[in-house]
């Protein structure tokens, strides 16, 4: 069994220096008033530190060789609490012990205090996590895609002997681990029409046209492997508004219509699997899943076409995979983009998506399944319907043309 690296005095007080750093011109605090919690801050920004000079070679590493990239599609990611993990991974467990006890500060008790990322709930999300760090150990170009919930499902209470759902708030001292990116922000659209037009060179072609649009906002978290050698990427996706305030509304009196645009955008991250008991909570369900998708997507496509010159080549460089039902509209959406976004014809389409996505099916529980009425479909993605139906129809021609 691997042992943890010797400690080296050198290496106690460069740890040691850089959480007082932290602890000093990030956190803002003075050692002598710091609460625990600001040390926990200062210790987890410290190790970040490191992870991010792995994560940039690995970074280089990946582009200079040019790669094939593993995109993990997943509603779920139960990463847990990190600090440890990434200590561990780092090889600088026992040194963090040490520059802390120096410090007069306990990390066991500062461990504690990192509460549990509230990104997923059971084995679907563990298993996405494990793979995550496990392509990171091995040196694959991993890349993670979710949804950056706001709440989790919800935090447990007991109340005269009956459960209690509260709201999980995991995210109210912030994350240390996490980089907003701002600039990374694509469209994402919602119901509406589709209209055919004729282009200049005589040809028809389905114009979607979305009646309501959210933006996707990209938050990374490192993914450190086994002694730091690679560091992958877990880009989690929060729902905004295209407009933060409806200025006319808001100076009118109307302050609760102001932000009602934000309210239903931001609930497409706020909580894991809402309650879909209701015709809304089903609906938000789907908004979730093709948010996620769609952005993912955008973004993948972005970066093959930054290092290559064409998408005919995407399943050489390219692997996607989706884990169980809840991204499985990545196959309209990919078609989608590939039609729609970059004129590509359906056969080569087609041939690209059936090359690149991947399916993994955890259960047969009826519960597991997940359905959406056609009436639902043709609401909110109208577009991906007229697609869902030419897949289904070639598929029957091409069972018909084997005799079956």
């Amino acid at each position: 069994m691997s042992q943890e690296p010797l400690v080296r005095d050198a290496d106690v007080a460069a740890f040691r220096a850089a959480v007082l750093a932290k602890l000093t011109y990030s956190v803002g605090k003075d050692p002598d008033h710091a609460f625990e919690h600001d040390w926990f801050e200062a210790v987890a920004l410290a190790a970040r530190d490191h992870m991010v000079e792995h994560w940039m070679d690995h970074t280089r590493q990946i582009y200079r060789k040019v790669q094939k990239r593993v995109y993990y599609l997943s509603l779920e990611f139960l990463i847990g609490r990190l600090l440890y993990d990434s200590l561990s991974n780092l090889g600088l467990l026992e040194v963090a012990r040490e520059a802390l006890t120096e410090l007069g500060v306990d990390i066991e008790r500062i461990r504690l205090l990192e509460p549990d990322a509230a990104l997923g709930n059971g084995g679907l999300g563990r298993l996405a996590a494990c793979f995550m760090e496990s392509m990171s150990t091995l040196g694959i170009a991993g890349h993670g895609y979710g949804i950056r919930y706001e709440h989790g499902l919800f935090r447990q209470g007991i109340v005269d002997g009956w459960q209690q759902e509260q709201t999980e708030n995991w995210l109210d001292f912030g994350n240390p681990w996490e980089f907003e990116r701002p600039e990374v922000v694509y469209s994402i659209g919602f119901s509406g029409s589709v209209d055919t037009v004729v282009t200049e060179a005589g040809e028809s072609r389905q114009v979607w046209r979305p009646g309501e649009t959210v933006r996707a906002i990209a938050y990374d978290t490192p993914v450190v492997g086994w002694r730091g050698k690679s560091v992958n990427t877990l880009r989690l996706w929060r729902a905004r508004a295209v407009e933060d305030l409806h200025l006319e509304r808001f100076n009118a009196g109307d302050h609760f219509g102001a932000v009602a645009e934000v309210v239903r955008a931001e609930s497409i991250s706020r909580v894991l699997y809402p309650n879909d008991a209701t015709e809304a909570g089903q609906e938000l369900r789907l908004r979730q899943e093709y948010f996620f998708v769609s952005a993912s997507l955008q973004d993948l496509l972005r970066r093959h076409l930054n290092q290559h010159a064409t998408l005919t080549d995407l399943a050489d460089h390219a692997a996607i995979q989706m884990n169980d039902t809840h991204p499985s509209i990545a196959v309209a959406e990919l078609m989608r983009q590939l039609i729609d976004n970059h004129n590509i014809a359906w056969d080569t389409a087609w041939k690209i998506t059936v090359g690149t996505l991947g399916y993994t099916n955890h259960t047969l529980l009826p519960e597991a399944l997940e359905t959406w009425s056609v009436g639902l479909m043709e609401r909110m993605l109208p577009r991906h319907m007229q697609i869902i139906y030419l897949i289904n129809a070639q598929h029957i021609d091409t069972l018909r043309a084997k005799g079956v």
